[in-house]
Order: structure tokens, then sequence, then C-alpha cells
């Protein structure tokens, strides 16, 4: 006989109890019957989940507030019309819990920069000052070592600075300064978190500052071996312009050369010292944490670095690096169809999106089918338009790694299987 098949239950209370223990893939059909009713765009101050985090409008101190849950619309007027709710959302939501005045210290604060520690304890936020046109900076802190690169006019040097801030207590907990530098603050993509490893890729300088953050909210270097930089200090206090060669680029090149070897042709000898010359101009454009211990860094030219040029298909290069061992365990080209497919099939891993949270809703072409259709798709489209291919797809979608810290937050309602939206509407997921 024939067992029919069981529907599930339609009543809508019924759907919306939650028993405990309930399996992690059974969450998502929860939110099918909690959805929202109704979008508040244009918000100036976002909330992060659990604290309200803002700066002020001039952009010189830093707002903490509490989030109330959802429940307090309830005891606010919910019978009120959506148009007055709209207008109280703040204060129905949220109460000011610690206004930390001068988080800039006289500079400006960075509102595209922001990052969480695990327990929701502290926020790194950075500011920065322009640098003034007299008197002029000196040569050996324009220039550190012999990787340091040109300012571009159009992006000019600034003096940085960290803020670490204790969320409970509206207090600073440690700030550290960048002098006379570039660091790429827009959405965290010069600023790195990886659990209680902080790294920062000054851009000028062509160095990697890797700090641990302590439970007090400390900032101190990890170690010595986690201190890389284009000279390859081991105390973290810059050094005149004397170095001759470069010991970060050196790692890179005795693995390429390691690779020549192990290949056993002459070809790829000749090749080797055929690329020397590019390969030794290349400069570190951004950087990402993988774990504790391996960066993923893209090297590519000193113009795309500078943001002389803004092409994302230029030839570039990707650098697995061991900060402990002090040694690069892989390197790729743009061009190469084995991290293509190493991106394609483990893109969450290279978001980090169950880093902060273990229970996770992945949505990306490595763990959803109807993701994986978009994005064969857009790689589809790259092929076959005019001057496409291959290569040209694989370099446009090689182009957004390596992924900025907290970029990137799994959620039901991101869920392809579950509802269709524009993906252009999502800036960060």
């Amino acid at each position: 006989t024939i067992q029919p098949q069981r529907t599930q239950h339609q009543n809508v209370i019924h759907c919306l109890e939650r028993k405990a223990g309930t399996h992690w893939h059974q969450v998502p059909v929860f939110h099918q019957n909690v959805s929202p009713n109704f979008t508040i765009v244009n918000v100036e101050k976002p909330p992060d989940g659990h604290y309200f985090i803002a700066f002020s409008s001039d952009e010189t101190s830093f707002e903490i507030s509490e989030y109330q849950g959802c429940q307090a619309i309830l005891s606010n007027g919910s019978d009120q019309p959506a148009v007055n709710i709209r207008g109280r959302l703040s204060e129905c939501f949220f109460v000011l819990l610690h206004i930390t005045n001068d988080v800039a210290n006289g500079k400006h604060g960075n509102r595209e920069c922001s990052l969480f520690t695990d327990d929701c304890r502290s926020v790194t936020v950075s500011s920065a000052a322009y640098l003034p046109e007299e008197p002029h900076p000196p040569f050996d802190e324009v220039y550190w070592n012999s990787e340091s690169v040109i300012p571009n006019p159009r992006s000019p040097l600034k003096d940085y600075s960290l803020h670490i801030i204790d969320l409970h207590t509206g207090c600073f907990c440690d700030t550290h300064t960048f002098k006379c530098d570039k660091v790429v603050l827009s959405h965290n993509q010069g600023l790195l978190l990886y659990e209680n490893i902080l790294a920062t890729l000054s851009v000028q300088q062509q160095t990697t500052h890797v700090f641990q953050l302590t439970p007090e909210g400390r900032l101190c270097y990890a170690n010595d071996l986690l201190t890389v930089s284009a000279r390859n200090s081991k105390t973290g206090v810059a050094k005149p312009f004397r170095d001759s060669f470069n010991s970060l680029k050196h790692h890179l090149l005795v693995y390429l050369w390691g690779s020549a070897e192990q290949d056993g042709s002459a070809m790829a000898k000749r090749r080797f010292f055929q690329d020397f010359d590019h390969l030794w101009q290349l400069r570190m454009r951004k950087i990402q944490l993988l774990d504790n211990n391996h960066l993923f860094i893209k090297y590519t030219s000193e113009d795309m670095v500078t943001l002389k040029v803004t092409d994302p298909s230029q030839a570039s290069f990707f650098v697995v690096y061991n900060m402990v061992t002090t040694e690069v365990t892989a390197a790729f080209e743009n061009t190469t169809d084995g991290l293509l497919e190493l991106f394609e099939n483990f893109c969450d891993l290279f978001h980090n999106t169950t880093l902060h949270n273990k229970v996770s809703f992945p949505c990306s072409a490595s763990s959803n089918n109807f993701a994986r259709q978009i994005h064969i798709r857009f790689k589809d489209m790259i092929i076959n338009a005019t001057y496409g291919g291959d290569t040209e797809a694989g370099g446009q979608l090689l182009g957004q790694l390596p992924i900025s810290a907290q970029s990137s937050s799994g959620s039901p309602y991101l869920d392809l299987s579950l509802f269709s939206y524009d993906d252009k509407w999502v800036s960060f997921r």
C-alpha cells in the first residue's frame, strides 16, 4: 500500500512554536512564517544586533545604546498607524547608555569601519586626520623600506588611530597610532579581526601589523613571529630606509623558485627569470586572515595599490603566508583555474560565515543551488561577452578576494531557497 505523505501543520501558531533542541536545518521554516511587513531605509545609525553603535553627526564622539528587543514596540503604542511608529523607532527600541566624547581625539572617525569581538564586549573603531602641508613629513617617515610606495596626491597620506572601546562601560581600552600612512578603512578593507587576532595593512609602508587583542581590550604584538612586514621586523618599530632586499618578497620568490625546480623543466625556470622583474615590483593591496596563523595576501601593481588605476581585471597575485613559520605555502595568479575552483566550492570558508555564529545560514554558490545558478549565469555572461572569455571571467570573479572582515552575515531571510530578492539591494551579507 502507498503511504500518504504527511502534510505539515498550516496553523500559524503551531508553526511559530519552536521546541527546545530544534535542529538548525528546521529553523528557516520558522522565518518563512515571520517575515517583515515594511522596510525602513536610509537608517543613519544601524544596530549590530545587540548594541546600537553610532558616530555623532560631527564624527568626533561615539554613542552606545542598548537594544530593547522587538517587544519594545508593544509597550509603546503598537495600535498607532505605521507612519507614527516609523517616526518613533529609535526611542522605542534603543536606550542611550554611553557617549564617548572625542573618540577621534581631534581626528574624524570613520563610520564605515568597525569590528566587534565575539563576546560583544569591545569594538574597534578608527579615526584619521590629514597631514598638514607644512612642515612636510621627513623622508624616513614616508618611506620606511624598499617596498614603500610613492603616495598618490589624489589619495593623500594621513595620521590614523585605532581605538578599542568597551561597550559595557563606554571607556577607551587602548589606542594605537599610525603616523604618515595609508590604511584603507572603508568597509574594513585594511582592518582585520579573526577571533583575538587583529591585523592592519599599511598600504604606504607595505607592512602588516598583527596584534593580539586581550580580554581587557588591550593591543599587544601577538609575538615576534606574528609581525609581518616588508622588512620582517621583530620589534614593530620603524627603521630608516636602509633595506636593500625585501624579506617578505624574498619568501615569495623562494617559493616560486622552488616550484620551478620541482617542475624540473627548463621552461619553468626560464619563465621564473622572465617574470622576476614583474614579481619584484608587485605590492600588497589587500590581505585577509584565513585563520590565526595564515594570511591571504593580494599582490598587484603599484599603480593599482596607490589607486592610480582602478581596473579590477588587471594582473594580480594571491599568496598564502604562514605567519608562524614565515613560509609561503601557496601562490596563485588571478587567472589560475585552481584558485577559482577553490573559491567557488568553498566560498563560505573565505567569508568566515561561521566564525562568530556556529549556527549559520549560508547562502553562497558553494552551499545553495539557487545561488549557484546565479553565479553560473553571471560567469557565462562574462565568458560570452565581447572581449570576454574564461580568463576574463576568472579575473573578475577573483577580483573580490580577499574578503573584508565581518562583511558577511548569514540570515534565513537571505536564503534563496526560501525568499526571492534583488541581490543589488544587499550591501553586506
